[in-house]
């Protein structure tokens, strides 16, 4: 599955570059601004507005505390989600992480946080979704611009989450 991955990536870089699309540095997120900026060479290439958890002010520290973590992490996979369409893999909790939770006596820091698109439900539309902190601690954008970053950014690029 990671190799596959890996390779998936791989294309997805060349292609960006075939398209004369510089390479992709780092994804810094802004969670007070609800902004997640695509950088190359020092440069902002794109900008999208997010949705984060349900309580976005703060770090995550435990799982199920419904915050967006806060730090440096990695996408390490990605999946095509029949839930929530498209998803990109962030490697927390890192080690300073784990750390912070178990200096803190916390058992579970939680996992799983993912970059994602919208769900896919007949009651509430996508734009239902617009401007709402509704997930688990992920972060969310609509689903064209899902598949936009899943074009972009390849695995192994750096997400940055500020306060």
């Amino acid at each position: 599955m990671k190799l596959l991955a890996l390779l998936l990536s791989t294309c997805l870089f060349a292609s960006s570059l075939w398209a004369g699309q510089p390479p992709i540095d780092r994804v810094l997120i802004n969670k007070a601004e609800r902004r997640l900026q695509i950088i190359s060479e020092g440069r902002v290439l794109h900008e999208y507005r997010i949705s984060l958890g349900r309580q976005p002010v703060g770090p995550k520290r435990q799982q199920g505390d419904q915050r967006t973590p806060e730090g440096i992490y990695t996408i390490d996979w990605r999946h095509e989600s029949p839930q929530y369409n498209l998803s990109l893999h962030l490697d927390y909790p890192n080690l300073k992480d784990r750390m912070a939770s178990y200096e803190a006596g916390i058992e579970d820091p939680g996992g799983m946080i993912m970059i994602h698109g919208t769900p896919i439900d007949e009651e509430y539309p996508e734009w239902y979704f617009k401007g709402l902190d509704w997930t688990n601690g992920c972060i969310a954008l609509s689903n064209a611009e899902m598949r936009e970053l899943w074009e972009l950014v390849p695995d192994g690029t750096i997400v940055e989450i500020t306060p």
